[in-house]
């Protein structure tokens, strides 16, 4: 599929990476389409529409699960009707992130872009999503798309209701930004929590899964980097600087920032 903005890529024959080259995040979506409707995971910056690629890849009903509600991972909830977040970020869906100024969300998503960007697109006018979500999930639940199971993580640390999502027909696990490689996970933006999140890297480096799918650069992680993830978890508590303002802490593919 051919686009100006997005980038797509088979993951197989029912799941499709939806991403974000050309600006500096290198956001990944990811659409998982199932007998009876299909789910997808984030909606990405908002710099384009990603509905347009969706479209083009099922006639299915769409559910939006959305791993956290930071903007570049609900800039195109308002295409979709129905939208799933965690309870704990429901009033930041409403009523946006408290303590995040509009400069520096505007300031990040329009700098170090490297692809046309559409017409419409104004950094300076840009609005991160609000509104009222469809449906809340909780640790545990389950959400069926018809001969395709995915279950829900509840994964704080990153953000106080972050999740991860297990296909768990397929053994994917979709990280969102909890877990990624190329640049740090970062835990020492305003509303982390350090602590919560090396609990959950260790919770997810216990799951027996065939791929990774993190949210941004690389695209798809073996699944023994969370052996290296359980390494990593081990070795922050026992320097003991899991805490806001150790700095960078750098492993053999991944490295976290607190």
């Amino acid at each position: 599929m051919s686009d100006n903005w997005f980038t797509v890529e088979e993951i197989d024959s029912t799941t499709f990476a939806i991403s974000e080259y050309g600006h500096w995040e290198k956001v990944h979506s990811f659409l998982l389409i199932g007998t009876e409707r299909a789910a997808l995971i984030d909606t990405g910056l908002g710099i384009d529409n990603i509905k347009r690629i969706t479209d083009q890849l099922t006639d299915l009903p769409i559910v939006v699960i959305t791993t956290h509600v930071h903007a570049d991972h609900i800039g195109g909830h308002g295409l979709y009707e129905t939208i799933i977040v965690h309870h704990l970020e429901e009033d930041w869906l409403l009523n946006g992130i408290k303590g995040l100024p509009l400069e520096q969300i505007r300031k990040d998503i329009g700098r170090d872009i490297t692809k046309p960007t559409p017409r419409e697109f104004d950094p300076n006018t840009y609005k991160p999503f609000t509104g009222k979500p469809t449906a809340l999930v909780s640790d545990g639940d389950i959400i069926d798309l018809g001969d395709r199971l995915i279950s829900i993580f509840h994964t704080p640390g990153h953000s106080p209701g972050h999740i991860c999502i297990l296909d768990n027909d397929r053994e994917y696990l979709f990280t969102g930004d909890l877990l990624y490689t190329d640049t740090p996970i970062y835990a020492f933006y305003p509303t982390t929590e350090p602590v919560a999140l090396v609990d959950s890297l260790e919770r997810i480096s216990f799951l027996q899964v065939q791929r990774v799918f993190g949210s941004h650069n690389t695209l798809g992680l073996d699944p023994n980097i969370l052996f290296e993830v359980q390494d990593a978890v081990y070795e922050l508590r026992r320097r003991d600087v899991v805490r806001h303002g150790t700095g960078i802490h750098t492993f053999k593919s991944i490295s976290i920032q607190f």
